[in-house]
């Protein structure tokens, strides 16, 4: 996609800050990081959303970011990480090309968990959330 400021990464006409580049993926330093090493693990093929991402290339996204991980472990010796990525604007999606942040942790560093990105008190019983799901 010739707009697609991910896409122009990939294509070598904007510069990042390579971690770790596969066949399929490219890992590289968040320009505006949450924390020190934050990456971000990008397909090479454009797709705005996981769902949207051709089934042959979800494999090789998750295995790049597997070893961007060990990567940051290596360089870092952080004692955790926080994996997670933005779907669709209401998400917090910024920019329409499917990416996965890995954010390093440290013991006491303060952040939280999944859990604590947004908390609505549900209005829905577990029991009957599940019903609307059963195939």
């Amino acid at each position: 996609m010739s707009d697609c400021l991910f896409c122009k990464i990939v294509a070598g006409q904007i510069p990042n800050h390579t971690v770790l580049e596969t066949a399929d993926a490219l890992a590289f330093l968040d320009i505006f990081p949450c924390v020190d090493g934050h990456v971000v693990v990008i397909p090479k093929t454009h797709a705005a959303t996981l769902p949207e991402l051709p089934i042959d290339k979800v494999g090789p996204l998750y295995e790049a970011v597997q070893a961007a991980m060990k990567r940051m472990q290596d360089v870092l010796v952080c004692d955790g990480f926080t994996v997670g990525w933005n779907h669709g604007e209401a998400g917090g999606q910024a920019v329409p090309h499917l990416h996965i942040h890995i954010l390093p942790r440290w013991e006491k560093d303060g952040g939280g968990n999944m859990h604590s990105i947004i908390k609505i008190p549900t209005k829905i019983p577990v029991a009957e959330m599940a019903a609307k799901f059963k195939v």
